[in-house]
């Protein structure tokens, strides 16, 4: 197990202790039963999802946080009557609760959806899936084994915009393509800190990872620190290399290498402007490139993937793409095109929809936790990468990553 010896343990209730029988006490639902939902972290993301999972029908009837005031907040999003917990072993003990989301740090995202999954819920867990290589094997082989339901919050693959797009990959007009460029850019001044303003369970806040005095940088800025997640790199890469892989059809890399400068931002640990390059076995080259010390963008063209075809190029942003033919012309002209500035919104309520809808057909969600993985397996690899200096090539048999 992952988290045998880590210093923090949480005592397994009877029900999740019970794993794979436990899921006989879930309840089937009917065509008209409203589906009961409970909310696992409830920061900014995790009260956004609450509300819109709301919005699509579902009884969100529980939060939990291990903030107060936020899951005193998140009460607001939720459903009327709806419970908050601090620890959220209580959720997973009550049998009414039919899916749980998941939008906790990253360093929490494995032994929640473990603990969930053996306790008989269906999850949507935020991405990226997990925090390491082991930790994402281990998720896929909890949910094949209970054969619950689970989504991975990559929710491109639900947008309309990237579905038409996909016929396009899969056509074959661009020819060979052997070289994806992608880059996402924005900015940020500087990491703010507040006072608490209410209880904070820090222990249970740091759960598997390494024990520590409460420093109030690492609550708010968790996403800044190796211990609790990848740094804002791998938190939009999640997004970029799910993508690419999406409209490839790839599944596990060969290699990645990662490369940063320094942290440009007073506080954090982990570099804010850095790249990785990701080799496939399909016979292409991923490199992603982020900085959060450009200048700053309209979301909408913060981010763009540049697919390099020998028959034509594809551009694909958040909100946009554009197929350009070879050309000997200077000036390049798209022979398909579609920009729809503010409608990344749909993305996510497509998805959120999707799930809903599988928990009710069980079928596959259009972001399975396979999908989520084999994106995990690349952006541990980076996080390595980055950290050694060492290229990291994968080993399919013994399923690790190697210098």
């Amino acid at each position: 197990n992952q988290f045998a010896g880590k210093p923090f343990s949480l005592p397994f209730s009877r029900r999740v202790f019970l794993g794979v029988s436990a899921v006989s006490a879930v309840r089937v639902l009917g065509a008209n039963d409203r589906i009961r939902c409970a909310t696992i972290g409830v920061g900014g993301r995790g009260y956004y999802l609450t509300s819109k999972f709301k919005q699509l029908g579902a009884d969100m009837a529980a939060v939990c946080d291990v903030y107060e005031p936020r899951r005193q907040k998140c009460l607001e999003a939720a459903s009327p009557g709806a419970q908050a917990c601090e620890d959220y072993r209580r959720i997973l003990d009550d049998q009414s609760i039919d899916a749980v989301v998941i939008a906790t740090p990253e360093h929490w995202h494995a032994k929640t959806t473990i603990d969930a999954i053996k306790a008989g819920k269906d999850v949507y867990v935020e991405k990226p899936l997990a925090h390491s290589v082991q930790e994402g094997f281990q998720m896929v082989d909890a949910v094949r084994q209970t054969k619950r339901l689970a989504m991975v919050g990559t929710q491109r693959r639900s947008y309309d915009l990237y579905r038409e797009v996909k016929p396009i990959f899969d056509s074959g007009i661009l020819g060979k393509v052997r070289l994806v460029n992608c880059w996402w850019l924005n900015r940020w001044e500087s990491l703010g800190t507040k006072p608490l303003e209410g209880r904070l369970n820090w222990e249970l806040f740091l759960g598997p990872a390494p024990k520590r005095e409460l420093e109030l940088i690492r609550f708010y800025h968790w996403l800044h620190f190796w211990d609790y997640a990848g740094g804002i790199l791998i938190g939009q890469a999640a997004h970029i290399v799910d993508s690419v892989q999406y409209m490839m059809n790839s599944v596990f890399p060969l290699a990645v290498t990662c490369s940063a400068g320094k942290v440009n931002l007073p506080g954090a640990e982990i570099p804010e402007t850095a790249s990785m390059t990701v080799e496939y076995p399909e016979n292409y080259t991923l490199v992603f490139t982020i900085s959060y010390q450009a200048m700053h963008y309209n979301s909408h063209n913060d981010q763009l993937m540049q697919f390099h075809g020998s028959k034509a190029r594809l551009d694909l942003g958040r909100e946009s793409y554009a197929l350009y033919p070879q050309s000997d012309e200077v000036d390049l002209k798209p022979d398909q095109q579609r920009r729809m500035p503010g409608s990344f919104e749909s993305a996510g309520l497509a998805h959120i929809r999707n799930f809903l809808e599988c928990l009710r057909s069980r079928k596959e969600t259009n972001a399975t936790i396979e999908m989520g993985n084999a994106t995990n397996v690349a952006l541990a690899m980076a996080i390595e990468s980055l950290r050694t200096g060492h290229r990291m090539k994968w080993n399919a048999d013994t399923k690790q990553a190697e210098s």
